[in-house]
């Protein structure tokens, strides 16, 4: 016997999630089908809103509210730095720390040749333009210290270090960590930046 067609389906829906395989699928179904209707409705409602309460800001391209964002339209914001990501997430990590200043770039994704993802597929054309049209004078590359992360800077460096003065986060060990659980890339790097007290 075979779930109903409308159990099924959804099960379908989820599994195309990331990280969501069909018995986790199949678990959030069943839990679904307990919930009462006006709970049901009420995360209809939210997915629907999803994308017609959201819009990407023409300065940065994060997901937002408002077009621009509240940072790219604040006056406050440091105009000569930009901070450049690969997704929205990361940019609200880095703004949640509340260390930077100035203002941000999502590429949206890395350079992944085993995707067949290629810099014309990311928006590196409209950071070249923001750049030059904005007079910017320094980028922070806070890519991921992956080997997508690395060939992405790499790029990045490549096309505009004649241009302006590019940075990177500093690797190394996280706070709180042991250092028998490191890699040795991540003890490595943790060694060449490490700072004098």
């Amino acid at each position: 016997m075979k779930y109903p067609r409308a159990i099924q389906n959804l099960i379908e829906k989820l599994s195309e999630f990331p990280s969501v395989g069909p018995k986790t699928a199949e678990r959030y179904v069943f839990y679904l089908l307990k919930q009462p209707a006006e709970k049901l409705k009420s995360l209809a409602v939210t997915l629907g809103e999803l994308q017609e309460k959201t819009t990407i800001c023409r300065e940065c391209r994060a997901i937002a509210e408002n077009n621009p964002c509240s940072i790219c339209a604040d006056p406050n914001r440091r105009r000569d730095v930009l901070c450049v990501v690969e997704n929205t997430q990361d940019f609200l990590a880095i703004e949640g720390t509340k260390q930077f200043d100035g203002r941000y770039f999502i590429l949206g994704g890395l350079i992944n040749t085993i995707n067949d993802i290629k810099p014309d597929d990311l928006n590196i054309s409209l950071l070249a333009k923001r750049i030059q049209a904005e007079k910017i004078q320094e980028i922070i590359l806070a890519l991921n210290f992956t080997l997508e992360g690395e060939t992405t800077a790499l790029y990045l460096n490549k096309i505009l270090k004649d241009h302006l003065k590019i940075t990177r986060l500093a690797k190394g060990l996280p706070a709180g960590s042991d250092l028998e659980y490191a890699d040795e890339l991540t003890l490595s790097s943790a060694l060449k930046n490490r700072n004098i007290l």
